[in-house]
């Protein structure tokens, strides 16, 4: 066993749980500190499978709801209302997914492509919230299927990596009239479905690739973060409560500027970096 490939493992463990509930780009963060780290033990398997951890936390965390829906899928109208808002919220990143992931990946998986994202994104975050916001929807509930369509388109941005899925949804969610909570929590049902499939699929594509002798190192990543997802998302119910989401922009702004500088200046050697 490779010990040293194991602590890697729980470092990306605790990125992938702490980031991908955060406006800041769980997936731009895992391409950064992989190559950081000199993580490439066919990593892009592993920051995919090890998001099923952070996914169920959320179905962890919000276990009574999906419960709830579960159960009413067959004769509760709210229940099937809430199914159908996924489903369709869900569809636009699964067909663009589908049609365009490889390209994505064979492009723009790279830190300087995650830096200008996450600076472009956080202007836009900033932007966002300097904005008069119009809430109209109060609760998860009183959601149309337009409300849940255009929050799926918005998460078609985000399969730019750097730009964040959550930040694209949630501050998409504000766009169209959402309040905050419903806007978060939205983003963490939506990502249960869109990741779940996005794991699998990938897994699936990629099965040649896995090992047993790979188990523990999974094992630690997917352990992790869980976690820290679980710490990372109740976390923010309550911070998005009675704070803006401009803290995370200028995160975001500063980060992408530190990786920025630190290729132009040769500090760091990151890959994409001719």
């Amino acid at each position: 066993m490779d010990f040293l490939l194991i602590i890697k493992a729980i470092v990306l463990g605790v990125v992938e749980g702490l980031t991908e509930f955060l406006p800041i780009s769980s997936t731009g963060h895992l391409i950064v500190v992989a190559d950081l780290i000199n993580f490439h033990n066919d990593g892009r398997v592993f920051e995919i499978a090890i998001q099923l951890g952070a996914i169920l936390a959320v179905v962890v965390e919000y276990r009574q709801r999906f419960t709830r829906v579960a159960l009413g899928m067959f004769n509760d109208s709210q229940a099937q209302r809430f199914i159908i808002n996924l489903l369709i919220a869900f569809l636009p990143a699964a067909i663009f997914g589908v049609l365009f992931i490889s390209i994505i990946k064979t492009y723009l998986f790279n830190p300087l492509s995650v830096a200008t994202m996450l600076i472009l994104g956080g202007i836009v975050i900033l932007w966002a919230e300097r904005r008069t916001h119009q809430v109209r929807v109060h609760n998860v509930d009183d959601m149309s299927w337009k409300d849940a369509l255009k929050v799926g388109l918005f998460q078609v941005v985000s399969m730019v990596p750097g730009t964040s899925r959550s930040g694209a949804t949630i501050i998409g969610g504000l766009f169209i009239g959402l309040d905050r909570k419903v806007a978060a929590e939205f983003s963490f049902f939506l990502a249960v479905p869109t990741m779940f499939a996005a794991t699998f699929y990938d897994i699936y594509k990629h099965r040649d690739l896995l090992h047993a002798s790979d188990l523990p190192m999974f094992a630690a990543g997917f352990i992790t973060a869980f976690f820290a997802a679980w710490l990372a998302v109740r976390t923010l119910v309550r911070f998005v409560a009675n704070h803006t989401y401009e803290i995370f922009a200028w995160y975001r702004i500063a980060f992408g500027l530190v990786i920025l500088a630190t290729a132009y200046t040769g500090m760091v050697s990151w890959s994409g970096v001719e």
